[in-house]
C-alpha cells in the first residue's frame, strides 16, 4: 500500500492532503473537538460509512451530524441493535433474525419460547436506557465465511446461519460488536450506544413470519420509534395519537360509511348506503373533470381470458398478486388485477388515424388483486377495489401536453380537497435489471424517462427521482400526499407505458399515411375508492364538506306541533336533491343537536314558532355554531351554490 497522502475534498471544496488509512474521527477532530463530539457517520463518495473507517484513496467526504436527513435512519438502525441486545440480556435464549430501520422508527423479530407481550415493553426499555448510559463502543469487524459460521453456529442463532449460508460465496460479511454483544450487519452506525440518546419508544409487539414467508416460524416483532430530540417524539406521539382518533375503520363504523363481512370475506368491502354516496359524488367529480378534460368513458367485464393477461405481461410479472384462475369451458380465466388490456382491447377494437390522437378512455372499473391475509388493513388494503383509471393514447408529439394535464388534474383534485402538501415521486428503471424485472428496450426507457422529466420540469411540479421503482413497462409517478394531520399516503400513480402498445399491435395511421405506434398513459387520479376515502375519512376526521358529506342535514323541530313544517322543509330540500334527515323523536332539543354533531352532520336546521310564521329556517353550523335565521327560499339558493362550487367551508 503506497505511503503517498491521499486528498480528501471537503463539501465546502477544501482539500486536505492526508496519509492513507485516517478516519472520518481523524479529521473531524482536525477541523473542530465540536464537530467530532456531534458527527455520526461520514458520506464517502456518496456512500454512508462509520466515521472509523479507513480512507486509503482521493476521496470527497460528508461528516454527517445528527441534524441532517439521515440522520434518523442511523439513530432508527442502532436503536433496534441497542433493543436486541436488551431482550437478549433480559430473555436468554432468545435468538436474534433481522431489525432494520423503517419509516418512523425500526424493528427487530426475535424467535422465543414465550412471546412476548406489551407488558415487556417498559422493562426493555429501562435495559436500554442502562445501554445507553454505559456509550458501549461499537466496533465494525470484517469477517470471513467460515469465521461468521462457526461462530453463530456454537453461539446458537440458526436465523443468522441461514443468512450467511444465502450470500454469495464472495460477500463481505460485517460484523458490529457492542460490549460482549454482537450482530451480523452491512451497517454504518454511530460511534456508541450513547449517540442513540433517549428521544425512543417501544410501540407494540406484533407476530411476524420469517422471512414473510407464512409457512415459516411465527416470530415475535417489537416495533419502535426514535427520534433526534424529545420534542420530535412527542410530536410524533401526538400524531398518532390524533390519528387514532381519525381512524378511518373507527370512523367508518359511527358513521355507517362500509362493512366486512366473514361470510363474505376478508378485504371485501360492503359499501353502505352513507359510503356509497361518498363513492358517487367522487365518481361525479371525476366524470365531470374528465368529460371537461375530453374523455370518454367505457366499461369492462370484472373476468377475462388468462391469454389476454399473457399478452399483457401481467401472467408473468403479477401473477402473485392475481386471484387463481377459473376453468370455465376449458378456458382460463382470471378475475381482473388491471384495467389496461381491456382498454388496449377497445383502443384496438376500431381502427384509429392521427386526426382522433390523442384518445382518453376513462372507467371506475373494479380490480380484484390478492393481498395476503396479514397485510390487509381497513380499506387502505384490500382485495376489491373501485379504480379511478384512464388509458391516453397519443403520439410522442402529444405526449408531453397530455402528461402535463394529467399532473395539473392531480393539483386540481388537491385544491378541492385541501391538500396542501404533496410530492410527486418519478420512479425510474433500474437498468441493471432489463430483461428480468423490466421491459428490455434500452432506449425506449431513456427516452420515456426524459419526456416525463421535462413534462414536470415544464409545469414546475414537486418531484424526487427514485431509481428502481419503474412499472415494468414504463416509468411512473407516484403521488404521495400528506393528510390534515401530517400522515404521509401514496394515493394515486401516472404511468407511461411505451411496451404494451407494441404487444398488443396497437397503431393509428399518421399523415404520411403510415402505421405509427402510440404512446400510452396510464393515470388514475384518484386513485381506488377504497384507499382514497379511507385517506379523506383521516384527513377531515369524518367531517366532509358539504357536497361529499353523505347527510348534509338535520332538520330539528322544538316540539312536535313543527313536524307538519319540518317535514314540508324536507321535501323541499330533497327536491333540490340535497341529503337531509329529519329528527321528530321526543328529545330535548339540546339533545337532538348533540346527537346530529356526534353523527358529523354540519348544518342543523331549527324550526319553532317564528320560523313556521316566517316561512324561515334557524341555522346552526357544527364548527361555526348559530347563523341566525334566513328565509327557506334564500337558504336553499345559498347551499345549492355552496355545494355546486364544492366549498370546503366548515370541513375539518
Amino acid at each position: 500500500m503506497s505511503d503517498k497522502n491521499i486528498k480528501i475534498t471537503l463539501p465546502d471544496g477544501t482539500v486536505l492532503n492526508k496519509k492513507p488509512g485516517v478516519t472520518g474521527m481523524d479529521i473531524a477532530k482536525e477541523i473542530s473537538l465540536g464537530l467530532a463530539k456531534q458527527a455520526i457517520v461520514v458520506e464517502l463518495d456518496g456512500e454512508l460509512k462509520d466515521l472509523s473507517f479507513p480512507i486509503y484513496n482521493d476521496s470527497n467526504l460528508n461528516i454527517l451530524k445528527k441534524d441532517s436527513d439521515i440522520a434518523l435512519e442511523i439513530i432508527r438502525h442502532d436503536c433496534a441493535h441497542v433493543m436486541a441486545e436488551a431482550v437478549q440480556e433480559l430473555f436468554p435464549g432468545t435468538k436474534i433474525t433481522i431489525g432494520p430501520a423503517i419509516e418512523h422508527g425500526f424493528y427487530y423479530d426475535f424467535s422465543t419460547k414465550n412471546p412476548f407481550t406489551t407488558d415487556d415493553l417498559d422493562k426493555i426499555e429501562k435495559k436500554m436506557h442502562e445501554i445507553i448510559d454505559k456509550g458501549e463502543v461499537l466496533i465494525r469487524e470484517v469477517w470471513d465465511r467460515d469465521r461468521a459460521l462457526d461462530h453463530f453456529t456454537k453461539v446458537e442463532e440458526p436465523y443468522k446461519v441461514e443468512l450467511i449460508n444465502d450470500f454469495s460465496e464472495d460477500q463481505e460479511l460485517t460484523i458490529y460488536k457492542h460490549s460482549n454483544w454482537l450482530d451480523l450487519c452491512r451497517g454504518p452506525h454511530m460511534p456508541t450506544t450513547k449517540h442513540v440518546g433517549k428521544s425512543f419508544k417501544l410501540m407494540k409487539v406484533a407476530g411476524a413470519y420469517w422471512r414473510g414467508d407464512e409457512n415459516n416460524e411465527m416470530l415475535t416483532r417489537i416495533y419502535g420509534t426514535a427520534w433526534r430530540t424529545d420534542k420530535e417524539l412527542k410530536s410524533y406521539l401526538n400524531m398518532l395519537e390524533e390519528a387514532e382518533k381519525r381512524d378511518h375503520r373507527k370512523i367508518g363504523k359511527d358513521m355507517k360509511l362500509f362493512a366486512f363481512d366473514e361470510e363474505v370475506g376478508a378485504g371485501l368491502p360492503l359499501w353502505l348506503p352513507n359510503g356509497s354516496v361518498l363513492i358517487e359524488q367522487l365518481e361525479d367529480l371525476a366524470k365531470e373533470t374528465e368529460t371537461q378534460a375530453g374523455y370518454d368513458r367505457v366499461k369492462t367485464p370484472h373476468i377475462t381470458k388468462g391469454s389476454l393477461y399473457e399478452k399483457s405481461g401481467h401472467l408473468s410479472h403479477y401473477k402473485d398478486s392475481m386471484f387463481p384462475a377459473m376453468d370455465i369451458d376449458g378456458n382460463e380465466y382470471y378475475l381482473k388485477p388491471m384495467n389496461c388490456p381491456h382498454h388496449h382491447k377497445i383502443y384496438a377494437s376500431l381502427p384509429r388515424t392521427y386526426r382522433e390522437l390523442p384518445i382518453r378512455l376513462a372507467e371506475y372499473g373494479t380490480c380484484y388483486r390478492y393481498e395476503k391475509s396479514g397485510q390487509l388493513f381497513g380499506l387502505m388494503r384490500v382485495r376489491s377495489m373501485q379504480m379511478n383509471d384512464a388509458h391516453i393514447y397519443c403520439s410522442e408529439e402529444q405526449f408531453k401536453e397530455e402528461f402535463l394535464a394529467v399532473c395539473k388534474m392531480y393539483l386540481h383534485y388537491f385544491e378541492i380537497f385541501g391538500i396542501e402538501k404533496y410530492e410527486m415521486r418519478l420512479s425510474l428503471h433500474d437498468p441493471g435489471k432489463l430483461g428480468e424485472k423490466y421491459v428490455d428496450e434500452p432506449e425506449l426507457w431513456i427516452k420515456t424517462e426524459e419526456l416525463v422529466r421535462q413534462s414536470l420540469q415544464d409545469g414546475k411540479l414537486n418531484f424526487v427521482e427514485i431509481p428502481g421503482e419503474a412499472a415494468f413497462y414504463g416509468p411512473k409517478i407516484d403521488v404521495q400526499v400528506w393528510s390534515a394531520i401530517g400522515r404521509e399516503f401514496t394515493l394515486a400513480t401516472n404511468q407511461v407505458d411505451f411496451a404494451i402498445p407494441s404487444r398488443f399491435g396497437l397503431t393509428y395511421v399518421d399523415k404520411d399515411n403510415k402505421d405509427k405506434t402510440p404512446l400510452c398513459i396510464h393515470r388514475a387520479p384518484l386513485g381506488t375508492h377504497e384507499r382514497f376515502i379511507g385517506f379523506l375519512i383521516e384527513h377531515f376526521a369524518g367531517n366532509f364538506p358539504l357536497w361529499l358529506t353523505p347527510v348534509q342535514m338535520t332538520i330539528i323541530p322544538i316540539s312536535d306541533k313543527f313536524n307538519e313544517y319540518a317535514t314540508d322543509i324536507l321535501e323541499k330540500l330533497k327536491a333540490n336533491n340535497l341529503r337531509v334527515e329529519i329528527d321528530t323523536r321526543s328529545e330535548k332539543m339540546g339533545a337532538k343537536i348533540r346527537i346530529a354533531e356526534i353523527n358529523k352532520v354540519p348544518i342543523m336546521l331549527i324550526v319553532g314558532e317564528k320560523e313556521m310564521e316566517e316561512n324561515s329556517v334557524s341555522v346552526r353550523r357544527k364548527f361555526s355554531g348559530n347563523q341566525g335565521s334566513i328565509k327557506l327560499d334564500d337558504f336553499i339558493k345559498n347551499i345549492l351554490e355552496e355545494v355546486s362550487t364544492r366549498s370546503l367551508q366548515d370541513s375539518k
